[in-house]
């Protein structure tokens, strides 16, 4: 999208932007919004939208990425060291505190950017820095260069610091020299000038051994150089001016290591400088709850908006629906004056210059942009002085550059349409402007007082009307926007109830032709039909709103009820699991003392009862089975997709969905991946507001190369795959301090739920293992806890 200068500040783009940049924590983001410009394609556009929601999405996920509040643009500096070859290491150090941070946020997105690739967009301007960083370590925070600078530096300061010992022996011996002392002011050894004196009385200058340099502040006294110090401090100045020479190419050569990465350093500016603005844009709207509009690229020349309010009107302004470019091109806006036709019509303009940045926009969650390709305007009185030209004259100036520009996909905003001049011929070039454009094919939003304007609205296929409401009781505007309705003139009613005489009023109406006054009527009836379906339309809502609500109370009401069930079957199913194993131990029993009797006849009978109690087990995990699967995706028949957020029904692992194939997904929960089946999992519905929820995992944070899950899948192994895996785990959770963790091996026959009960038993670190509860997993879970170290 284009947008020159003047419609820029036409539209007052720049002061929603600092509205913005309000909520930077650093200048960076400052220059970001103040340099910012519409996306040039809908490619473009849709890439910047990405990485916002999916900077949001990150930020409520997993954090905030690094930064320092200190930091400050480098780019000037860069400049000045181009002149002077040379930056002092004060101004070295504000660089080196720049490039820290970014490689930190270079770090932080190479480590996220797995699960949220859009940041790579925000990660290819910072490069890597480690050699600059390592070349800039020889610098204090201070800006004072250590001694490991260069070895040259180190030896000047060696043999600086060897004379100013020798200096200081031979001024304390100065000092206590009896013959010297009582000539003294101050028994003081002083530093003026990079000269070791002393402060000599007044009288006594002539009689000291020494030269003097100058006199005190009070007069009394003179500093006097030592002639035992003289060689000394010589010596000291000489290795002085040896050292700053040193330090000075020391930072000479660190300024054109800086300077032969300066396009590497520029990426990095404008890197974190969008970093700092994705911080400000998702704070703002968090605070004032805009929201990011939808791009629809096949939709040339659209746009819909609801709820949508001008950003510099706070949060009192009265919201508008508006909308063009589907069923017409043209918008006509009449109604009387400061009743918010200007405002309308920038608001549209500001809130498409917005969105075609890649920013939220002041209106309702379901806002809709198309392909718009520029944003023309002809707003406001361009009268200028020094050009001699009138109202009407620079108004044509203005719309006659827009015709030269004006295409199928650009946005026309036409304020006060065919004023400034004779009212006839001011709507006749009205017409004919809008009749150019609409063969154009532009999309364009007028404002007009003039009745032949509105008939030619009400009268012109793919040409649409729309009015702002008067409330004749106030004489007052309400600011609301009817669309579908034109305005009706007011100037008569007005004069009419400040009480202009009848009789005058009478007149007037008689000198309008009976046409204009007839269609004055018909406005006015179809704006009373409107507000009264407006009305309609607000109730309807507001049952709409009560009905979802209690919709959604007995949806929660109708989950506890289910959730409650499923709890009572899964006790009931606990208690007859542990009848049935009894039952079975006791057969055994009775088996084993049954050794005189017929044990083929006994063996028969035992394989009867176990078939039987089989089949009960069978029926009771299948109704487990059912269970789970009524509260998976599948059984609720929802749709996942990759990115969706889960949680496994068999534990409490919560994660996100990777890969989606044949009934199965791949789940990433911690550090570690599980190819679980679609009935076995439970979409996580987003937070209010849409935001979506944390991604929480029975995980201890450990570092990344050695991270250790809260649970284990081992269900479908073999037990050669499956024992090694529990073994080495258990070892590895204990090692790392967790208090409990979860085996998740399915029911299946229980052959691994018994061999990991059978580890469990022999691991001197297990206090308990136990079968997993409601919520938890039920049978196909192990829960195993650990014994407290120390």
């Amino acid at each position: 999208m284009i947008v020159n200068e003047r419609v820029r500040e036409t539209l007052e783009i720049d002061k929603i932007l600092e509205k913005l940049a309000r909520q930077c924590r650093s200048p960076l983001g400052v220059r970001h919004f103040s340099g910012l410009r519409p996306a040039l394609s809908v490619q473009q556009l849709q890439t910047r939208q990405e990485l916002l929601r999916v900077y949001c999405r990150m930020r409520d996920m997993e954090g905030e990425l690094p930064w320092d509040n200190r930091v400050k643009p480098v780019l000037p500096l860069l400049e000045e060291a181009k002149a002077s070859a040379f930056l002092t290491g004060e101004e070295l150090v504000l660089v080196r505190n720049f490039l820290r941070l970014a490689m930190e946020v270079r770090g932080a997105v190479v480590e996220r950017k797995e699960r949220f690739p859009a940041l790579e967009d925000l990660g290819r301007g910072l490069k890597d820095f480690s050699p600059e960083l390592t070349s800039l370590a020889v610098l204090s925070d201070d800006g004072w260069l250590y001694d490991t600078a260069s070895q040259k530096l180190a030896e000047i300061r060696k043999r600086l610091e060897h004379i100013r010992a020798d200096i200081r022996r031979l001024g304390h011996a100065l000092l206590n020299e009896p013959s010297l002392g009582s000539m003294l002011q101050e028994r003081v050894l002083t530093l003026r000038e990079g000269r070791y004196v002393l402060l000599v009385r007044h009288e006594y200058v002539n009689s000291f051994p020494g030269i003097a340099l100058e006199r005190s502040g009070s007069g009394n006294s003179v500093y006097m150089e030592p002639t035992a110090l003289i060689p000394h401090n010589n010596r000291t100045g000489i290795l002085g001016d040896e050292e700053r020479k040193e330090e000075r190419a020391i930072l000479t050569r660190l300024t054109q290591d800086l300077l032969r990465r300066e396009r590497a350093i520029v990426e990095a500016e404008e890197a974190l400088g969008y970093a700092d603005a994705l911080f400000a844009t998702a704070e703002y709207m968090r605070k004032h709850r805009w929201h990011v509009p939808e791009v629809v690229p096949s939709k040339r020349g659209h746009f819909h908006f609801c709820n949508a309010v001008h950003p510099l009107l706070g949060e009192g302004a009265v919201p508008i629906n508006i909308h063009g470019g589907e069923r017409f091109r043209i918008l006509v806006i009449t109604g009387p004056n400061t009743g918010g036709k200007t405002v309308a019509l920038k608001t549209v303009g500001v809130l498409t210059f917005l969105a075609w940045c890649g920013l939220p926009i002041s209106a309702a969650e379901g806002a809709v942009v198309g392909d718009i390709d520029r944003i023309l305007t002809d707003i406001g009185d361009e009268q200028s002085i020094e050009q001699n030209l009138s109202t009407f004259s620079a108004h044509m100036t203005t719309v006659i550059g827009m015709l030269e520009e004006a295409g199928p996909n650009s946005l026309v905003l036409l304020d006060e349409l065919g004023a400034g001049t004779d009212p006839h011929e001011g709507a006749a070039l009205g017409i004919a402007l809008l009749q150019e454009l609409l063969d154009r094919g532009s999309l364009v939003i007028a404002t007009t007082h003039h009745n032949p304007i509105k008939k030619f609205a009400l009268s012109t296929p793919r040409v649409e009307t729309a009015s702002v409401e008067f409330d004749a009781a106030t004489l007052s505007p309400t600011f609301r926007l009817f669309m579908g309705v034109p305005g009706r003139s007011n100037a008569l009613y007005i004069a009419e109830r400040l009480g202009m005489p009848s009789s005058v009023v009478q007149r007037a109406r008689d000198v309008l032709a009976g046409g204009e006054a007839s269609v004055e009527e018909l406005i006015g009836e179809l704006q009373e039909k409107q507000a009264y379906l407006e009305r309609v339309q607000e109730r309807i809502a507001a049952d709409r709103r009560e009905i979802a609500a209690l919709r959604e109370k007995f949806e929660r009401k109708y989950a506890e009820v289910n959730e409650k069930r499923d709890a009572i079957l899964a006790g009931a199913d606990r208690r007859a699991r542990k009848i049935l194993s009894d039952a079975e131990e006791s057969a055994r029993s009775l088996l084993r003392e049954l050794e005189h009797a017929a044990e083929s006849s006994a063996q028969r009978v035992m394989q009867e009862k176990k078939q039987e109690l089989d089949r009960m087990k069978r029926h009771i995990d299948a109704r487990e089975e059912r269970r789970l699967e009524r509260q998976s995706v599948v059984g609720e028949k929802k749709t996942l997709e990759v990115g969706s957020t889960v949680q496994l029904l068999e534990s409490k692992v919560v994660g996100v969905v990777e890969e989606l194939e044949r009934g199965q997904a791949l789940v990433l929960a911690g550090g570690m991946r599980i190819r679980v089946p679609l009935k076995r999992l439970r979409l996580v519905q987003e937070q209010p507001g849409g935001s979506s929820p944390r991604v929480s995992v029975d995980v201890k944070v450990t570092p990344p190369s050695e991270r250790v899950s809260g649970s284990l899948m081992i269900r479908g192994m073999t037990m050669d795959e499956a024992i090694p895996m529990v073994e080495h785990y258990l070892d590895q959770a204990y090692r790392y301090g967790y208090g409990t963790v979860s085996i998740i091996h399915g029911r299946g026959e229980g052959i691994l739920r018994r061999e990991v009960q059978d580890i469990c038993k022999r691991l001197p670190y297990v206090e308990e293992q136990r079968l997993g509860g409601p919520g938890e997993g039920g049978y196909g879970v192990t829960i195993v806890t650990f014994r407290k170290k120390g």
